[in-house]
Order: C-alpha cells, then structure tokens, then sequence
C-alpha cells in the first residue's frame, strides 16, 4: 500500500487555497476541531481548483497542468479528463496521485471512506460548463446545481458523521441556494465568459433581453428579474434551515455560517437595489453575523 505523505502546498496550491477569504460563507473556521478545519480545506481546495480549470483559469503552462501532466494544454476539457485521471488515483491504494491539492485529499478520503461520486460530479458540472451555456428553465438550473453544489454538502456531512437522508435533502436545499446567490452575484462575470445562470423562461417572462444584461447597470426589468431570483433563494435557504437545528455544537455554528452568508450575500443584492451589473454585491461582517445570530437563534427554537 502506498503511504500517504505530507504534503507541503506550492504557491499555485496555495493560490487556490487562498481564494476561501474570497467566499459568502466561512470554509473552515478557527472554532471547528483540526481534523475537521483541515478536511474541509482538502475539499475546499479540490472543488476551487476544479471550478478554476473549468472557467479557463489556470495559468498556461502553469504548476497545475505540469502536476497533471498536461503542460502546455490550455483546453478545459482536456484539463477535466487529465484532473479525473489523477482524481481516480486517489481511490486506488496502490497508486499516488500527482496534483498536490489531489495527495492532500488522500487523507480525508481515506478516513472517512469517502466515495468518488460526488468528486466526479463536480468534474461533470465543469464539463457541462464547456457545453451548455444556457438554461431554458428553472428545473435545469437545479438539475446543475445536483453536480456544482450539492456535492459538496453531503461532504461536509460526511466528514462530520452526520448523513441521514433527511439532512442530505436539507443540505441540497441550502446549497442549490449558495449557488444560485453566487449566479446572481455573477451576472456580468459569467456573461463575459458567454454563459447566462438566469433561467431563459425567466429572462422572457420579465422581458429581459441578453443585452440588457450586458449593460452597465440594470433597469427595472433586470431589476426585477434579480428580485425574483433572490426570492427563489431564500425559500430555498429557508427549507434547508431545519439541518441547522438537527445538529449539535461547532457543527450548528458551521452550518448556521452557510446558510446566514447566503442570507447575508441576498441582503446585499437587494441593498443594491436588486443591480448587480456594475459588479457583485457583497455582503458586510455585521450583516452576516447578525444573519449568523438570527440562523441560531431558529436553530435552537427547532432544535
């Protein structure tokens, strides 16, 4: 069996790790155990890394395609099937994987057991980035959410010991919502990568059209197309908030810090009056620790 070592992070690992500061929710807080802090950074890092070879951004000819043996390769779905092939390494006891961030993994995979199919599934979603550029409904954004989003919930359950089909439906709620709030913050970033996260049957029903968008800032209908958005969200945030309650300890606050930064980051969408062209809303630490608060306080109601 090959032994696990310890990894020391290059500076493009680093990079990538460094991105979490950037985040609505905290990753992995100072007042979680450890074990717990450096899991989560495991599939943190994972997760980043993958959404940045799917959005183009690696560097060419950078330290990540070099570890994955794909110098020189600019394509993103070359970089995919090179990312998977080394992935696959990580749940084969007699082999090591190249990347880094992928040895970093192998530990928490290792202790808890952990499956390939919700990793492969955030590849997918990538993949699907390269193909689909578009959503004509409502329905097919969630449906991408299931590979984005969702996936990484059901990790942080697992890691934790705490799955039951119950928070695992709980848990998919809250984060189809983390990455809803994200597209709606990203209006103008995506469109510049020639991709639209707003439902197309939407975008008709409030006479919005792809120009618009691509406005400096929203006029009424854009506006009102975002609010409607934003509601969306925070029914969703809404049906996932019993998990708070249904845990206990650091947990609960963790999970109070998911869902009250995405509470938080909609308070700031709609505090910029629902305009998010000029560039993505984001929220303040007092509004997330008053959301953070509010979170709890229901937790320990229903709890």
């Amino acid at each position: 069996m090959t032994a696990v070592r310890q990894v020391r992070p290059d500076a493009s690992t680093r990079t990538t790790l460094g991105k979490a500061a950037d985040e609505n929710f905290p990753v992995a807080p100072f007042f979680l155990p450890g074990a717990w802090r450096d899991d989560l950074m495991a599939v943190y890092g994972y997760a980043r890394l993958v959404d940045d070879i799917g959005d183009g951004d690696l560097a060419p000819g950078g330290a990540d395609a070099r570890h994955l043996g794909a110098d020189g390769e600019t394509d993103p779905m070359a970089l995919l099937d090179a990312f998977e092939a080394d992935l696959r390494l990580v749940f084969d006891r007699t082999a090591t994987p190249s990347h880094p961030l992928l040895r970093a993994l192998l530990p928490t995979v290792r202790r808890h057991a952990l499956t390939p199919e919700p990793f492969l599934g955030l590849i997918e979603a990538n993949r699907q980035d390269q193909r689909v550029r578009r959503y004509e409904t409502y329905d097919d954004l969630v449906a991408y959410c299931e590979l984005s989003a969702n996936p990484v919930g059901r990790l942080v359950l697992a890691i934790t010991g705490t799955e039951s089909p119950e928070r695992i439906l709980r848990s998919d709620a809250i984060c189809t919502a983390l990455q809803i709030v994200e597209h709606l913050q990203d209006v103008a970033e995506d469109l510049g990568r020639d991709r639209i996260y707003l439902p197309a049957e939407d975008l008709r029903r409030f006479h919005v059209t792809e120009d618009d968008l691509a406005r400096p800032t929203a006029g009424a209908p854009v506006r009102a197309l975002i609010a409607h958005e934003v509601r969306r969200a925070r029914l969703l945030l809404d049906e996932g908030t019993p998990l708070v309650g249904s845990v206990r300890g650091r947990l609960r606050l963790l999970l109070a810090g998911f869902v009250a930064g995405g509470h938080a980051a909609l308070d700031a969408i709609a505090a910029a009056g629902h305009d998010v062209l000029p560039g993505p809303p984001r929220p303040t630490k007092p509004r997330l620790v008053r959301r953070a608060a509010a979170v709890w306080r229901t937790a320990r109601r229903e709890g």
